[in-house]
């Protein structure tokens, strides 16, 4: 359950008998809720074909003109909603990672994507895109014999056809101990951990995380930690009403003049002046005020 303040959690409801931790289908198969006008977070994977339909699409602090046929991606975690949409269709799949057949390397390329989360489609790419989403939802409606093992592999071609497009600008994979950093990095942020402390849930030492991840990204563990941190406190402060002391304690800070310190100096303002001039259309989320 979402803490009291923030953006409700939506989960995915397993399909019974099989609990299979899969759905797909266009937004009225899927209900209201695939049109959410208001921040929420999912604990799932969604990946959303558009076909039809105008206005935007905000993801964490990133507002993206709907402008069919596109693909976009969202991460579990992230705060996303639909905004001023009018006659939006497509077609909709929603995951979680353990449905994955490709494990921990479609993870690493669904997290890649998430860094371009909202592509525009050329005509070769959306009619493929099409026919996989198609495929996708007449095998789960289907439920014949074998289902969740054709839905595994067809998710796997879709991932794959995903980084090809052109625009996603996904980087090359990171395997190995600096994967996994990559991997646990936000949450690890969001808790408030240390580098070393990252380290020990590695197995490794400090130093040897810090030679990986910078060999591997170009970038240092303490510095990505700090983005991650940066990145959450933004959801915070865009998608709920929650006190700056509040968002500092929700991002791992204990003293609130700190955080106010820390977020000038990576963002360049105070995170009252990036609460004020940050557009938020969107009302306010009150504890319990929506269903997760």
């Amino acid at each position: 359950m979402p803490r009291d303040g923030e953006p409700p959690v939506h989960r995915l409801e397993l399909r019974l008998p099989d609990q299979v931790p899969f759905a797909a289908g266009g937004f009225d198969a899927m209900g209201p809720m695939s049109r959410a006008s208001y921040p929420h977070r999912h604990t799932f994977y969604e990946i959303v074909h558009v076909v039809e339909g105008t206005g935007t699409h905000v993801i964490d602090t990133e507002r993206y003109e709907v402008r069919p046929p596109q693909l976009g991606v969202i991460l579990p975690g992230q705060v996303h909603r639909w905004e001023g949409v009018r006659g939006l269709e497509g077609s909709l799949v929603l995951f979680t990672p353990e449905f994955l057949v490709g494990g921990a390397g479609d993870e690493e390329l669904l997290r890649r994507l998430g860094e371009r989360p909202w592509a525009d489609l050329g005509a070769d790419a959306h009619a493929r895109t099409s026919a996989l989403m198609e495929e996708l939802a007449e095998e789960y409606r289907s439920g014949d014999d074998g289902f969740a093992g054709v839905l595994r592999s067809l998710l796997h071609v879709l991932l794959v056809r995903a980084a090809r497009v052109p625009g996603t600008g996904i980087r090359p994979a990171v395997r190995g101990v600096a994967g996994e950093f990559l991997r646990i990095a936000g949450p690890a942020a969001a808790e408030g951990l240390s580098v070393r402390e990252c380290a020990g849930r590695l197995g490794v030492s400090a130093g040897h995380l810090n030679e990986v991840v910078r060999g591997a990204t170009g970038r240092t563990p303490a510095a990505l930690l700090r983005e991650a941190r940066v990145q959450e406190a933004q959801r915070l402060l865009v998608a709920t009403d929650l006190s700056v002391r509040q968002v500092a304690a929700r991002v791992g800070f204990e003293d609130p003049a700190y955080f106010c310190r820390f977020f000038r100096r990576e963002v360049g303002r105070s995170p009252g002046d990036f609460r004020k001039h940050h557009d938020r259309p969107a009302p306010s989320i009150a504890p319990n005020s929506r269903p997760a």
